[in-house]
């Protein structure tokens, strides 16, 4: 019988980790160049006064939040600090006061209400008052704060929480009557730049609409 012819294995040989495997050639990586501080432009501060929106015009009536309703008299210039600033001139009549407010912070301002606004707040002074039950000092803090805000509608309110129907001292505090009378005056001085009629026509309106008792007719 012939005899079996013995077939050779084959080991297969186990590819090493470390050794190198052929790959594709890579696409070159585009490098990008990063700027150095040196490249950077030098940028110029340009000394300037900067703007807002708003402006003003000479002889318009603003609403100054601590002091209240001015008038402005003079748009003036001024070199301070070899910077150019513009500024306003404000009369407030009412308490003998010449504001300077530069135009860069016109945030400090308000235009005068509308009449709408003002039709709102005689609405708001008919309302009945809001009595609370905290104590005075605190109460007098919140209503200084409102005087001093500068809104129109905040300034109605104390008016009409701190009314007392009457003319007669006896029924309010010394402080009540302080905080009142500040709010009214307020209030009325807008009332009078906003309506453009008299002082005393501006007072019988609130007065109607605050259902204020008169000892007389003539006071």
């Amino acid at each position: 019988m012939p005899k079996k012819k013995k077939i050779k294995k084959v080991k297969k040989t186990k590819l090493n980790k470390k050794s190198k495997i052929n790959k594709l050639p890579k696409s070159p990586e585009k490098k990008v160049s990063v700027a150095g501080p040196e490249d950077k432009p030098e940028i110029k501060k340009i000394k300037k006064q900067p703007t807002e929106k708003r402006v003003y015009n000479l002889k318009d009536f603003v609403v100054y939040p601590k002091h209240g309703v001015g008038k402005i008299t003079a748009i003036e210039k001024a070199n301070i600090g070899n910077i150019d600033i513009q500024f306003y001139k404000i009369l407030v009549e009412k308490e003998k006061l010449t504001l300077t407010v530069p135009i860069n912070q016109q945030s400090k301002l308000r235009p005068i209400a509308s009449i709408n606004q003002i039709n709102k707040c005689i609405s708001i002074l008919k309302t009945k008052p809001k009595i609370k039950r905290t104590m005075w000092s605190r109460r007098a803090q919140e209503y200084d704060q409102k005087i001093n805000s500068g809104k129109i509608y905040e300034l109605a309110e104390v008016v009409k929480d701190l009314n007392k129907n009457t003319d007669i001292i006896a029924d309010q505090s010394y402080s009540e009557r302080q905080l009142f009378e500040k709010a009214y005056e307020r209030l009325k001085s807008e009332f009078e730049a906003v309506l453009k009629v008299s002082p005393e026509e501006v007072q019988k309106k609130m007065d109607k609409a605050l259902g204020r008792v008169k000892i007389s007719e003539d006071a």
